[in-house]
């Protein structure tokens, strides 16, 4: 059984193995009804006694996962009831999809920011094409911080001169780089990248669920951020959007052509620099 929403695709390639694609073009987005449909997805995967693995990908080209709609109103993202961690909706989502009994993995091709690296950061592992996938965090170069717990989970990835080179530099992060700094698990050429997540998935799929999600458990113990840190960074998100510093930065770049398909999305690492001029 597959389901369509008009943002996210689950299809259950098998009993065991769910396939989860992003798909609301033309930049792949995160606004109100992603969030929504996303949680209906992480109930399901939490509920399902047979599902093992789920592998995240994108049908929109350029892009697995962007950052926020900055079109959509902030309340309708704020006003989504709290989820079962108590903590805000998106963050809830990133909590309990790294908790949940079933390996998560991120198949970058294309840009991964914002939301979309928060998303990979949130995966149990996440393999990027070689050629194709940018990761970044871009939330300082517009005078945000950001909201989804990249503060709490990359220091513990890579250490935090690099954590802090990745969030305040919010520049664009090609998949070398990624892997040599423990961003992402590996880089592959990405004529590779489709087949050896699908190895590794099928692979995992076919192991027993109670070992699986066990060995998760303990390993979730030994290395996840306490809640209390993911919601200091989405306190902070929030207070940061509304100063006149970050509103004068995002109009700035919206006048450069943020928010529309070109230049401006495609390198946007090299924009935020111009914002402050």
């Amino acid at each position: 059984m597959n389901t369509t929403a008009e943002q996210i695709h689950l299809v259950r390639r098998t009993p065991t193995y769910w396939r989860i694609t992003f798909d609301n073009p033309p930049l792949n987005v995160m606004g109100p009804k992603f969030v929504k449909e996303f949680r209906e997805i992480i109930t399901a995967l939490e509920n399902d006694e047979d599902v093992r693995v789920v592998v995240f990908d994108s049908a929109v080209d350029g892009f697995f996962l962007n950052h926020s709609d900055f079109n959509a109103k902030l309340e309708d993202l704020t006003s989504i009831p709290q989820g079962p961690t108590g903590l805000e909706a998106w963050p809830d989502i990133l909590v309990r999809l790294t908790r949940a009994p079933v390996v998560s993995i991120a198949l970058i091709r294309g840009r991964a920011t914002g939301n979309g690296s928060e998303i990979a950061l949130a995966c149990d592992m996440s393999f990027a094409s070689r050629e194709h996938a940018v990761l970044s965090q871009w939330e300082v170069g517009v005078g945000l911080v950001a909201g989804g717990g990249p503060m709490a989970r990359l220091p513990r990835l890579m250490g935090r001169g690099r954590a802090l080179e990745i969030l305040l530099g919010s520049e664009d992060i090609r998949g070398d780089l990624a892997e040599a700094y423990g961003y992402v698990n590996r880089s592959l050429p990405d004529s590779e990248l489709d087949a050896f997540v699908d190895a590794l998935a099928s692979r995992i799929a076919s192991f027993d669920k109670w070992a699986i999600s066990n060995t998760k458990r303990l390993v979730n113990a030994a290395a996840l951020p306490p809640d209390v840190e993911i919601t200091a960074g989405w306190d902070a998100c929030m207070s940061s959007i509304a100063r006149p510093a970050a509103q004068n930065r995002l109009k700035a770049f919206f006048e450069l052509g943020f928010h529309r398909p070109g230049d401006a999305e495609d390198r946007m690492g090299a924009y935020l620099p111009q914002l402050g001029r």
